[in-house]
Parts: C-alpha cells; sequence; structure tokens
C-alpha cells in the first residue's frame, strides 16, 4: 500500500455541495485503510439552499449513492421533473419547452428534426414539442419512468430529473455519509493555517479553538470562497458582460392546482422567473440585473407573479457569472458556489456539483499533488463551464424582444467564439454538433435553438430519402403515437401513491 495517499479530507461547510461531497467520498473511499473524512458546518451560517432542480444526470448520482428513489423523493418533498418550459422569451405569448429525452424517431440514418424541418418546408408548421413524450406528458402533469421492455414505445425514452428542497436532500445524504464514516464537526472557522514554505492550507482553527488538519481541503463555503478565494487568491473569470443578471429574490408560495412536472422559466422585463413545484409548497425566484430594475421593484414583480400566498419572507442573492480561474490551487479544490456561479436558467448548479466531483474522483490526489492532474483538473472543469456559459447566452440573445432597454442589451449580446460558430453551423444547414461529449446533447440545442426562433438554412440530404409524402405521413403518425402514449401515463399525484413516495405531513410542515 502506497504510503503517500491522503489520510485526511476536511469539508469546509455543509449545504448540498458539502454533503454531496462528503456522502459520494464516503461511498466510494469510505473503507480505505486509515482515511478520515471530517466535514465543518456551522449552525449559525445560512446556506443558499435555492437550488431545487436538477437535471437527469442527478439519477446517476443518486445510483451510485445506493438510494432508493421513492424513499429519497418522499424524504425531500421531491416532484419530478420532464424538462422546462420557457414562457415569453421569444415574444410575449410565445413558450416553448425544453425537454430532457429525445425528439421522434431517427430515420434514414439521420436525427429526427431534420425530417421536421423537412416537414416544415412543406408546410407542416406542427412544433417541435409535439414529437418529445417530455414535453408532451409534462404539458399534460403525467409521469412515469422508462419502459425499457417497450422499446418501439414513447416511453422507453422518458428522461427525467428531479425537483426538490434542497436542504432536505442535504439532511438525507448527511444521514448517509455520516453513516459511512464522515464526522461532522460543529463550529466556525476563524482562521485558516498554511505551510509557510509551500503555501499549502495545514488546517482550518475554530471559534472553539479547535484546529482541525487535513491534506486534501474540499472548500464547499458558498460565494466567498474561505479557502479558494480568501486565503488562495484563485482568481475569478467574471461573465457579466454576456450573463447580466447579478441579482436574485427568492420566495416559496402555496401549492396550486398546476402539478406539471416541469420547471417553468418566465422572461421579466428584467430577468426572468422560475417557478418549482414540489409536493408542500412552490419555489419561486426572480433572476435580474440590477443595471435595469431596483431589488423593490424586482420584488413587486415576483410578488403580483405567484398566484398564491407567501409561506415565507423573500431572501436577496447577490452573484457574478463566472467562476474562479483555477478551482484546484494547491491542496485545496473548490465545488458548487465556492467555484462558480451561472444562473440556474437551465437547473445546472448542483449537476456541477456533481460533475466536480466525479473529476475529483478520477483525478485523486496523492500528498504529491501532481500538478499534471490539477491542471487537468482545472482545465476541464472551466470547458464546463464555458459550455454551460454559450448554451445560456443562446436564451438571451436569441430574442424578439424589445419591450425594455434590458431586452434590447440581451439582443445585442455578442456571443462567445463557440457559440457563433455552433449558431453559423445551424444556421447554414441545420447542422448542430456536440463538443467533447458537452452536458448539454444534440437535442438539447435542438430545444433551445429551433425554441428561441433561429432559423435553420436547410435539411440533411438524406431526409430526401424519403418522399414528401411519406415524410409528413410518419411526422403525423409520430404526433399521434406520442399523445396517445401521454394520456395512458398516470397523473404525476397518481405516480406518487402508486410509488408510496407522497411526502410526509410532517416534513411538509417541517421545510
Amino acid at each position: 500500500m502506497r504510503d503517500d495517499r491522503i489520510r485526511r479530507v476536511v469539508i469546509v461547510g455543509g449545504g448540498t455541495a458539502g454533503w454531496m461531497a462528503a456522502a459520494a467520498l464516503s461511498k466510494i473511499m469510505g473503507e480505505m485503510p486509515g482515511l478520515r473524512i471530517e466535514l465543518i458546518e456551522s449552525d449559525a451560517i445560512g446556506t443558499v439552499g435555492v437550488g431545487e432542480a436538477t437535471i437527469p444526470q442527478i439519477t446517476l448520482f443518486n445510483q451510485m449513492l445506493g438510494i432508493d428513489e421513492d424513499a429519497f423523493i418522499k424524504a425531500t418533498n421531491g416532484t419530478y421533473k420532464l424538462g422546462i418550459e420557457f414562457r415569453d422569451w421569444v415574444r410575449i405569448g410565445h413558450r416553448y419547452v425544453h425537454p430532457f429525452g429525445f425528439y421522434g424517431v431517427d430515420m434514414m440514418g439521420i436525427e429526427f428534426y431534420h425530417h421536421w424541418l423537412k416537414g416544415r418546408a412543406l408546410g407542416d408548421t406542427t412544433e417541435l414539442d409535439l414529437y418529445s413524450i417530455g414535453a408532451v406528458a409534462g404539458l399534460k402533469s403525467r409521469m412515469m419512468r422508462p419502459r425499457y421492455d417497450l422499446p418501439n414505445s414513447p416511453v422507453s425514452k422518458i428522461a427525467y430529473a428531479y425537483q426538490f428542497d434542497a436542504g432536505l436532500y442535504a439532511r438525507f445524504l448527511r444521514g448517509m455519509a455520516e453513516a459511512w464514516g464522515v464526522v461532522r464537526t460543529e463550529g466556525k472557522i476563524v482562521d485558516v493555517v498554511q505551510n509557510g514554505e509551500t503555501g499549502f492550507v495545514e488546517a482550518v482553527t475554530l471559534e472553539s479553538g479547535a484546529r482541525v488538519e487535513g491534506d486534501l481541503f474540499i472548500d464547499c463555503s458558498g460565494f466567498r470562497g474561505l479557502l479558494i478565494e480568501q486565503t488562495l487568491g484563485a482568481g475569478f473569470e467574471d461573465w457579466g458582460k454576456w450573463l447580466p443578471n447579478d441579482r436574485a429574490i427568492a420566495i416559496p408560495c402555496e401549492s396550486s392546482a398546476d402539478e406539471q412536472p416541469l420547471t417553468r422559466s418566465t422572461a421579466r422585463p428584467a430577468g426572468w422567473q422560475w417557478r418549482i413545484p414540489l409536493q408542500h409548497r412552490v419555489g419561486n425566484g426572480y433572476v435580474y440585473s440590477s443595471a435595469h430594475i431596483s431589488d423593490d421593484e424586482a420584488l413587486e414583480t415576483l410578488l403580483a407573479n405567484l398566484g398564491a400566498p407567501t409561506l415565507a419572507d423573500p431572501n436577496y442573492l447577490r452573484f457574478q457569472a463566472g467562476h474562479r480561474k483555477k478551482a484546484w490551487v494547491k491542496n485545496v479544490v473548490a465545488l458548487g458556489l465556492a467555484g462558480g456561479f451561472l444562473e440556474p436558467l437551465e437547473s445546472t448548479s448542483i449537476h456541477l456539483v456533481q460533475s466536480g466531483i466525479g473529476r475529483l474522483m478520477t483525478l485523486f490526489p496523492t500528498r504529491n499533488f501532481n500538478q499534471a492532474e490539477i491542471d487537468r483538473y482545472n482545465a476541464k472543469t472551466e470547458e464546463e463551464y464555458v459550455d454551460i456559459r454559450d448554451f445560456l447566452v443562446l436564451h438571451y440573445m436569441a430574442t424578439e424582444r424589445n419591450d425594455t432597454p434590458y431586452w434590447d442589451y440581451c439582443r445585442n449580446i455578442d456571443p462567445p467564439a463557440g457559440l457563433a460558430e455552433k449558431l453559423a453551423m445551424f444556421r447554414s444547414n441545420g447542422r448542430i454538433f456536440r463538443e467533447h461529449e458537452e452536458l448539454f446533447t444534440e437535442s438539447s440545442w435542438q430545444a433551445v435553438l429551433i425554441g428561441q426562433g433561429i432559423q435553420a438554412g436547410g435539411y440533411h440530404p438524406s431526409a430526401d430519402l424519403l418522399s414528401d409524402e411519406e415524410t409528413l405521413k410518419r411526422l403525423r403518425h409520430i404526433r399521434e403515437v406520442i399523445e396517445s402514449t401521454a394520456e395512458q401515463m398516470p397523473t404525476q399525484r397518481e405516480f406518487f401513491v402508486q410509488n408510496n413516495s407522497n411526502s410526509d405531513v410532517s416534513l411538509r410542515r417541517a421545510s
């Protein structure tokens, strides 16, 4: 057994990021001889805790931890999510869904949307949403897990994520992590001790005077970045010119009869409003630009568009869009808000924690902290942030809205190079390419490019292997099958009852 292995991992901060890291490390590496994993958090320091919506990769993380899905849904007041509905983004009154999963059926060796593009050229005006089981079922409030035993049915292609109470999720993971040996230490950090020669973090000192030493430190301290920024000065890459929003107000309200398994994003005069339905309440928030609206005006707009009584006082957040220039410096790795922030327009915040953990597990160091591994981690982390940034910017610049100065600014954003290339390829002949296994698939790019009104210059020539009549016939058949299938699915509420995943009344009141 090598004698340079990491023996002490210290996670600074709890919340979703901290306990995700603690659970994953203890599950995978907890039985390594001599390894101690300790998480430091203070009940006196609040967590942001508004990131309640996720993308389908979270199901893989939960499966890796061996989590029973129904128990998890019940314990977190969770609901399912088949995609994101965007309202008023292209123009007021317009809407589309970015669904999870796939559209239609690939035919003649090419992706389905090329056949849809051909259908449009032939005069078929049906929207792309109608060819997605996720979009159609989501708008009908229907839900079921995929049926892989029915490969020719749309239900074999159902993909989903979750919406949940982030605080309850952290509590759920904490129970698992502690059972696997993670030690939780209550306390507020007042000092960080660095090696005088190397600058490596050796320990943190708590308000009580206790000293917690470690070999590897994981910074989950939120926006302040206690270790990665305040101590090691990693630097920050500011993307405000592309993503001008720098404020958010979050506030929950009572549930309504609208129980669609979708996150909703509605464009507002100076930003956008989220709606995330949970079993016991609805999470709401307004993400906006302080250069275009005051906090008081933003709160007034949010409250006017809730549709139900509020359940708490508003929570005001300030942020910068961007990321640390280095997520890993010396023996400190930043996760979650400590590593950067991209607004939750496409629900990527929790995924960035998950992918950061996975990357750390792949490149898990020894006490030698090989710089080549650190550089690799930082390069891949930055690459992922850039990919997500480009996808988010697309929503803003591809709009017809000219009703406020905010939308005038967004409409005239000069796209980053990667996005500009994607736009040029799509506008030339409907081409979409997924680079280096980036997070968002071709289907996701199709959803937003087409949903935001970007016009494809043509379609793949192979679509003409089907006659015009056959193309229109197949498009109609696919729509009919998806519509009929969605009608036969249970409602989300019925699905909870079938699987005993209705949350407990006591749990609903506790959160």
